[in-house]
Formats: structure tokens, C-alpha cells, sequence
């Protein structure tokens, strides 16, 4: 389990904030590889989920698989990211498709714009949440 204080969920904000950055540098990149766009997508959005647990005291376990930490959310008392039903499609992105050396067929496909759109409203709802936790 992770460690839980929003101290650490600023800093993995931060870090979400990092990914989609190089997410939106490499967007229209055409010799960037699909891989890394989703790469940092995974990431992103990991991170910004992971941060909302954390600044509300939930621990989490060390995963990038980002459909469990949606079911963690489901039982913290704060709001669902929006695109949460669509986080699965970014899953394999965390482990699988970095390591291996081909993306094949049955590789989900990378729609760097869809990416880098579902990356924003989430860090931007995580940024919500950890205000309002910080508030309190």
C-alpha cells in the first residue's frame, strides 16, 4: 500500500502534469510511437487517480492497472472522474505494450487527441478534488 497525505497527492498531481505534457508535445508528432503517447496517458491519468485516493486517505495498492484504482474510487466519498468508464481502454498502456517490442492488431489503438482530451479532464477533476480536500 501507498502512502496517503496530500502532500503526496500534490506530488503525484504534478507528476500527472508532467506526463501530459510530454503527451501534448508528442501529439502531433507523426514519428512519435503510438506506444509512448499511451504510455504517458496511463500515466497521467494513474497518477491523478492515485492522488485523489491519497489525499483522501485511502490507501491504494502498487498497480497500474487502472480499472482497479476506478473501483477504489467508486468507494471514496468524492465524485467519479468523467471519463472513468473509458480508463480500461488505457490499461495495457501501464505494463504490457512497454515492454513488449511490437504493437500488434490486437493493440488498442492510439487516438493521441482523445488521449490528451481525457487526460486533461481528469487531472482537471483531480485538481477539484484535492481542493476541495485541502479546504476542508
Amino acid at each position: 500500500m501507498r502512502c496517503v497525505s496530500i502532500e503526496h497527492a500534490l506530488a503525484l498531481l504534478a507528476r500527472a502534469k508532467d506526463d501530459l505534457y510530454v503527451l501534448r508535445r508528442l501529439r502531433d508528432d507523426p514519428e512519435a510511437p503510438a506506444w509512448v503517447l499511451g504510455f504517458h496517458a496511463q500515466q497521467a491519468v494513474e497518477k491523478a487517480v492515485k492522488a485523489v485516493l491519497s489525499g483522501c486517505e485511502l490507501l491504494y495498492p502498487r498497480t497500474h492497472n487502472l480499472v482497479m484504482l476506478s473501483e477504489l474510487l467508486r468507494n471514496a466519498p468524492c465524485s467519479l472522474p468523467p471519463d472513468v468508464e473509458e480508463f480500461g481502454c488505457l490499461t495495457p498502456f501501464g505494463v504490457v505494450l512497454r515492454y513488449e517490442d511490437v504493437i500488434d492488431d490486437q493493440s488498442p489503438a492510439v487516438d493521441a487527441v482523445w488521449c490528451e482530451a481525457l487526460v486533461t479532464r481528469t487531472i482537471d477533476w483531480a485538481v477539484q478534488r484535492l481542493s476541495e480536500k485541502d479546504a476542508q
